[in-house]
């Protein structure tokens, strides 16, 4: 009755959460929980592109065996938006504004962090082994980025 029960409980959060979910175009950064299915052989979790993240997947890749003390990302992107998931590990995401700077700590697999498009990031604080999962709603351009941040300012402000 136990597993039974757990199964239906998962069934139900995902039906209640996608039923919850607007796949309209998101303008704020959000941590988005994924569908968690537990299972005694090993628990799995996913993501499906205008369903649990509001927009198409056009590129993924990943971040590993990053230095100790060095951080990743300082951009912002005109048009791109990001969801990024700690696969394995940790590590902290910086989000700035322009105004306002918050940081998201990631550590679970099953949830990620929307990223909106004009949001200045930065990625820091990697524990040992970690392994991040970025998915953007573009094919990498170059003239999509703001590398400077006093240009990002002058863009939002």
């Amino acid at each position: 009755m136990g597993k039974k029960l757990r199964f239906i409980t998962n069934v139900l959060c995902i039906f209640v959460y996608l039923k919850n979910s607007n796949n309209s175009i998101m303008s704020k950064e959000q941590i988005i929980q994924l569908p968690k299915i537990e299972d005694v052989r090993g628990n799995l979790s996913f993501i499906e592109e205008n369903w649990h993240i509001p927009f198409a997947i056009k590129r993924s890749f990943w971040i590993y065996d990053v230095p100790g003390g060095e951080q990743r990302g300082g951009h912002a992107y005109r048009e791109t938006e990001e969801f990024i998931v700690a696969l394995s590990g940790s590590f902290d995401v910086v989000l700035d504004t322009g105004e306002e700077k918050k940081t998201y700590h990631l550590n679970r697999s099953y949830y990620g962090l929307y990223v909106p498009k004009m949001m200045w990031r930065e990625m820091n604080n990697f524990s040992t082994n970690s392994l991040a999962l970025v998915l953007s709603s573009t094919k990498y351009d170059e003239s999509d980025y703001i590398r400077d941040y006093d240009q990002f300012k002058n863009l939002v402000l």
